[in-house]
């Protein structure tokens, strides 16, 4: 079957997406009777370009990775997207499914959600790896693609490709989670990994893993919870049915853990984690994030590097432990097609 993509963002997870179903075109279609055609990408910093025949994308990947601009690679020819807004593209543009891949605004979602919506209320369905609707309007979005008969998936947003959604739905469907705990931030488990592995200051493994490309040159969103506070509010609203905003959980982060702290916990046999963590007691939801010290013995204390991990407690399995990257070009990519051939799946049935 083939399916009109549209992306909205090509930056870093959009390419990785590309390169995904550039690569894996054949086996795609052979495997799983899975052909996407992107046929739109709207990018408000690299541009815009509508072809209706479906986009080269290994000549479009040629142009990024040069740096060049979107619209380059028209060569001159008219751009049907010319003048338009990403808004009224999304309503008049004939696509299947769009990927919202946009930057994370974990405040007001935006402009994401409004993207999503326009998407979910003209027919199309939506994956997205953004945190912030997922955090902010979940319990919504998901209705408004419900009552339109559509899907709205959000693989991407908790632990990049590593299946988190898609596994409960499927694997361990029947299940009721009764408490999830986790690393969601690869970057403050990198940190703490150094202070302790290699005996670094806090400052020197933030630099570190800011030349690495794990933490950003403003690392507040990682170091300070925020990141994790996103995901375990998404987790909490979708796992745990409840009804969430950011701003109800309550925050730590790792800044004020010293290379001394991790070493003294270390000599105990206990390891600092940042952990994210989320149950529900007399039908509220009790979540937070804080930088907690585990005994070894904790599957969450031998997960190192830039590495997630979640421990889920289940009624009928008992406690699994979910490890993997949570971030990553490929590995984000990965869940953008994992949510596209769940709906494919549900379609083709």
């Amino acid at each position: 079957m083939e399916y009109k993509i549209g992306l909205i963002g090509c930056g870093t997870v959009g390419q990785g997406f590309l390169e995904i179903i550039e690569n894996k075109h054949e086996y795609l279609r052979d495997q799983f009777d899975f052909e996407p055609k992107v046929v739109a990408i709207c990018d408000k910093i690299k541009g815009t370009i509508l072809i209706p025949e479906g986009i080269n994308i290994k000549k479009l990947l040629e142009l990024l990775n040069q740096g060049r601009k979107i619209e380059e690679y028209l060569e001159g020819e008219a751009n049907q997207a010319e003048g338009k807004e990403t808004l009224e593209i999304i309503e008049e543009y004939k696509t299947d499914i769009w990927a919202e891949l946009t930057y994370t605004d974990i405040e007001t979602a935006e402009p994401a959600t409004s993207y999503i919506k326009k998407a979910l209320r003209t027919g199309k369905h939506v994956v997205t790896s953004n945190k912030g609707p997922a955090a902010l309007f979940y319990r919504e979005l998901s209705k408004l693609a419900k009552e339109n008969n559509l899907f709205f998936r959000i693989e991407g947003t908790v632990m990049s490709g590593t299946p988190v959604f898609n596994l409960f739905e499927r694997d361990l469907a029947g299940n009721t989670i009764k408490e999830i705990k986790g690393i969601l931030n690869g970057t403050t488990n990198f940190i703490l990994s150094k202070m302790e592995e290699e005996n670094m200051d806090y400052d020197v493994a933030l630099k570190l893993a800011q030349e690495l490309g794990y933490a950003e040159a403003d690392p507040t969103a990682d170091v300070e919870g925020y990141d994790a506070l996103a995901k375990i509010t998404i987790l909490s609203n979708v796992f745990l049915e409840g009804n969430i905003k950011p701003s109800d959980v309550k925050r730590e982060g790792i800044t004020s853990i010293s290379k001394e702290d991790v070493l003294a916990a270390k000599k105990e046999n206990f390891r600092y984690k940042l952990i994210a963590s989320t149950k529900k007691e007399a039908d509220q939801i009790m979540a937070s994030v804080s930088p907690q010290k585990l005994p070894i013995s904790d599957p969450l204390a031998g997960v190192m590097g830039a590495n997630n991990a979640l421990n889920v407690e289940l009624d009928l399995m008992g406690k699994i432990t979910i490890q993997g990257p949570g971030a990553g070009k490929i590995e984000t990519g990965y869940s953008i097609l994992t949510d596209m051939l769940a709906i494919h799946y549900h379609l083709s049935k």
